[in-house]
């Protein structure tokens, strides 16, 4: 039976109305938005797939975050503990790498089609065997194109996952809230399907889920439009229909919010900001996200293997400063690699700017040759962290030669290790500290062969042999409280050790008229909740 929809006329209607709203020039506004449709500007131009076994960038994940679910799920008004997606029920057998999901009945997606654990079983198959950018997130439990089919599989109405060893539960359970694990109508996607592609093709323009809302438009870089799925199992949603629209220019997002003509807006600069704060029409929520600023510094020259001097440049950066000045309001200081709002997050700041004691640092480590090259893209905002180094790095004698490119030459050599000093930026990959404690703090590898340029301690040529041992034990650790402990003392000691100066975590403002209420972006460790939102 299919989930009933509006009728043809009503359809054409609203999207009547919404098409009005989202051709609104800057000038042209209304007093404000229909009472049941969110409009949202945001800058979604990065998005690249709508499939989610390939989307892997923010503004693509905020929409299939509400178009999928997914077996284990966040709740929006506490992002902590995880709640039932489609499995009601879920356990782990004594041998540690069996795990069981009993999925809901009667549970329906978009296309009337029921959500089955066979549907459950052939979208984690599907994804693994796709190989596209996320699938890493699967594949790291083991499995493989040729044996995911006898790894994960369907029991009536259970699910079987078996891993290849015995992780933290809490790792792969978190693993399961990504995208790439969201649960995919097989019926409709194998309906699409051209040349054995599982429905790729179709499904990089649209979705087959069950969630809470159901795709309508999507025009890539301009906008897209969400309709709310009558009967939902969460509860039909407050805002019937979503809008989010491509606006690039900050100022215009801004404009757009002060006149009504939008209800939120996700990319204003801190001047933008604190021009509307004062608007008692308009509220900001700052959301703290998982994005965290960094220096790095690459051993493979034998001066930054020095810890005297790796120590002094740490003890050369304003945190303060920026975050004071140009950086206010947009970040915050934040010493560590797991941002704060993950499992072990260390919120301990122990470096501040003090010239004399890097001065004194400096002169112990015995290092005479203080010129050095620092790669940093063109972009305004880590032009700025960097010329403030410069200046700070200079009062104690140290020289840096900027080396300027776009973001693809700078991570080409990175990735290559062909840098010195390189200041970079580091999103986590699901919501668990493992996905910055992997590339952070472990190296299996150090040489030059093993080219693992997704693994941050290698491309700095840091053998982390201080952390690789507890890392690799914290990712099997069953007991939550005593792995909380173990990325604790992980953190601190590669704040010591490590040849990286972790510095500032992102905080994103939302700005949004006062009568919206609800909105989550999904902090530091998630995407986007319309569903939750009223108005």
């Amino acid at each position: 039976m299919l989930i009933t929809l509006p009728s043809r006329m009503a359809r054409s209607a609203a999207l009547g109305v919404l098409t009005a709203v989202l051709a609104l020039s800057p000038v042209a506004g209304v007093a404000e938005t229909p009472a049941d449709t969110l409009v949202i500007a945001d800058k979604i131009d990065d998005i690249v797939s709508l499939d989610p076994a390939e989307s892997f960038e923010f503004s693509g994940n905020d929409l299939l975050n509400n178009a999928y679910d997914t077996l284990v799920e966040l709740d929006p008004s506490d992002l902590g503990p995880l709640v039932p997606g489609i499995a009601e029920s879920w356990s782990l057998a004594d041998d540690g790498v069996t795990y069981t999901f009993k999925i809901k009945s009667g549970l329906k997606f978009h296309s009337g089609n029921p959500v089955r654990a066979e549907d459950a079983a052939w979208s984690i198959q599907r994804a693994v065997k796709l190989d596209k950018t996320p699938s890493f997130i699967l594949t790291q439990f083991g499995f493989n194109a040729d044996n995911v089919e006898e790894k994960v599989r369907a029991e009536g109405d259970t699910l079987i996952i078996v891993t290849d060893k015995p992780y933290a539960p809490s790792f792969f359970y978190n693993c399961l809230t990504a995208v790439v694990a969201s649960v995919v109508d097989k019926e409709m996607a194998l309906s699409h399907e051209a040349d054995g592609d599982l429905g790729y093709e179709w499904l990089k323009t649209n979705t087959a889920g069950s969630g809470a809302y159901n795709l309508r438009s999507y025009k890539p870089s301009e906008s897209y439009v969400l309709e709310a799925v009558p009967g939902y199992w969460r509860g039909e949603p407050a805002m019937k229909r979503v809008f989010v629209r491509h606006v690039a220019e900050p100022s215009t997002q801004r404009l757009l919010l002060e006149k009504g003509d939008i209800d939120i807006a996700r990319k204003l600069t801190p001047t933008d900001v604190e021009g509307v704060s004062s608007n008692p029409d308009i509220k900001i929520n700052e959301e703290v996200r998982g994005r965290i600023y960094y220096l790095a510094m690459n051993q493979k020259d034998p001066r930054l293997a020095n810890p005297k001097l790796v120590e002094a440049l740490k003890y050369l950066i304003d945190y303060k400063g920026m975050t004071d000045s140009f950086l206010k309001g947009s970040y915050t200081v934040h010493q560590a690699f797991l941002p704060r709002g993950f499992l072990g997050a260390l919120e301990e700041t122990p470096y501040s700017l003090d010239i004399e004691k890097a001065k004194a640092l400096i002169a112990e480590s015995g290092v005479t040759d203080l010129n050095f090259t620092f790669h940093v893209r063109n972009d305004q905002e880590r032009l700025e962290m960097a010329q403030s180094m410069q200046n700070t790095f200079a009062k104690a004698g140290i020289n840096i030669e900027f080396t300027t490119g776009t973001g693809k030459e700078v991570l080409g050599d990175y990735r290559a290790r062909t840098h010195q000093l390189i200041l970079e930026a580091w999103g986590p990959d699901y919501p668990d500290p493992h996905t910055n404690a992997d590339t952070f703090a472990r190296n299996p590898d150090n040489s030059d062969e093993a080219k693992l340029t997704g693994v941050l301690a290698w491309r700095n040529s840091w053998p982390a042999a201080e952390v690789n041992d507890l890392t690799n034990a914290a990712v099997l650790e069953k007991d939550t409280a005593k792995r909380e402990q173990m990325y604790l003392e992980i953190q601190r000691i590669h704040q010591q050790a490590a040849p990286f100066a972790e510095m500032f975590q992102r905080i994103e403002p939302v700005a949004m008229r006062k009568n919206v209420e609800g909105f989550s972006a999904g902090g530091s460790i998630h995407s986007a909740f319309y569903w939750a939102t009223t108005k």
